[in-house]
């Protein structure tokens, strides 16, 4: 019997890339925060790649002009954030600042915070949880069943929730979608409109060509930008990511 999903998958999550003003200064706050290992520096010297316990990819890139997130408004949007679970909020947060975050906003169930950067993150009470693990990454959208729909055509994940402006993906990592009233999207690589951070996709067996036509017969839109080995693409929300080989 074949997997449907492998069948039908355009690629597969490899890393959430974040751009950095200092990629060694957020790669080292996240890499002291969930405990990462440091997988390689590539694309250039100030490239940095870490592998978190749980199975996640978080790599830096160096964008020395980033506009950072003033969450929670639109002006200069959050465009997605990594929710964390930890088994006590009070002291993960006391100890993400001792670290070099910020806080946002507290709850007793969660309190978001900035990084150095200035990207937001949530730390959520998950009392049975050992230690803190990255829940997933949800990106801020206008349509959360519209964009559930594209990344689980593009990831082969199913949707697993969708419901009053909540969407999210099953898989070993999840994406969610919340809806945002006034959303105001990227528009890479206009500087005045920048990008914050953005999913790399690998291809597997596919060529860059067939893995193209795949992501834009499900809804994605080709970007300037791009090498041998990679391309740059956007999301029905307008959020970048790449397709990327090797």
């Amino acid at each position: 019997m074949s997997d449907d999903t492998t069948t039908t998958r355009v690629a597969t999550l490899d890393a959430v890339v974040f751009d950095a003003p200092d990629t060694q200064v957020a790669a080292d706050f996240w890499q002291r925060l969930t405990g990462a290992e440091v997988e390689q520096q590539g694309y250039g010297e100030d490239w940095i790649t870490l592998n978190t316990p749980d199975g996640w990819s978080l790599a830096f890139q160096p964008a020395p002009d980033l506009v950072p997130p003033q969450w929670p408004g639109q002006e200069h949007p959050q465009q997605a954030h990594l929710d964390l679970r930890v088994p006590d909020v009070a002291a993960a947060v006391e100890r993400a600042v001792g670290l070099g975050a910020t806080v946002l906003r507290e709850n007793p169930e969660w309190t978001t915070l900035a990084d150095p950067a200035g990207h937001p993150f949530d730390l959520c009470h998950a009392p049975d949880n050992e230690g803190l693990t990255i829940m997933g990454l949800t990106f801020d959208v206008p349509d959360a069943s519209a964009a559930a729909a594209f990344w689980s055509g593009v990831l082969g994940d199913p949707v697993v929730y969708d419901a009053e402006g909540m969407a999210m993906l099953g898989g070993d990592r999840a994406l969610l979608f919340q809806q945002v009233e006034g959303y105001s999207a990227p528009r890479w690589p206009d500087p005045a409109h920048p990008q914050q951070l953005h999913l790399d996709l690998q291809v597997g067996p596919r060529s860059l060509d067939e893995a193209e036509a795949a992501a834009l017969a499900v809804g994605a839109t080709r970007l300037p930008g791009g090498e041998d080995t990679f391309r740059v693409f956007a999301d029905p929300a307008g959020h970048p990511f790449c397709l990327c080989t090797g």
